[in-house]
């Protein structure tokens, strides 16, 4: 009886420990991964063109409820650093339809590029296990910060002093 006791006891630790792991997802990549690729507006976003800057790069979904309340967030972001050359902000579409898309942004607000094309592959080179998520990248293409949930403005602003950005 005791061995099974034991037995049960190192199955539930070994169990833990792997969900716990799991629900932090996989690491977060050293460099935001290089892409070139179409963007809502009809143009492309390059990721190497943004070196020398610092850029966030947000996974959405306008289906996702998070995505829909953290995105007043992101309006607020944009129109703050607008026209900081050194700071970028970028979102990449997760499983949505393009009309959809433009409706959400028309009636929401937000200007920035969004990328619409292989962003599957684009989420899994950054890692992405769920909507909404938010890289930010340094201005020599490290990865410096992983916001999983919503980001808020006060969020990214404290992220990036932190990081070394200049406000």
């Amino acid at each position: 009886m005791g061995l099974a006791v034991g037995v049960l006891v190192v199955a539930l630790i070994v169990v833990f420990a792997v969900s716990e792991r799991d629900r932090r997802g996989p690491p977060v990549p050293e460099f935001a991964p290089e892409f070139a690729e179409e963007t809502l507006d009809g143009g492309e976003f390059h990721m190497a063109a943004q070196r020398g800057r610092w850029v966030v790069v947000n996974f959405f979904s306008t289906w996702c409820v998070q995505c829909v309340v953290e995105h007043p967030e992101l309006v607020a972001f944009h129109d703050r650093y607008r026209g900081d050359p050194n700071i970028r902000l970028v979102s990449v579409v997760f499983r949505d339809e393009v009309e959809v898309i433009d409706r959400f942004f028309a009636e929401q607000g937000g200007d920035w590029p969004i990328v619409i094309s292989n962003t599957g592959r684009i989420a899994i080179e950054f890692r992405v296990t769920a909507v909404p998520e938010t890289y930010l990248v340094d201005p020599r293409g490290r990865v410096v910060s992983k916001f999983t949930g919503g980001v808020t403005l006060a969020g990214l602003e404290a992220q990036l002093a932190r990081s070394g950005a200049a406000l």
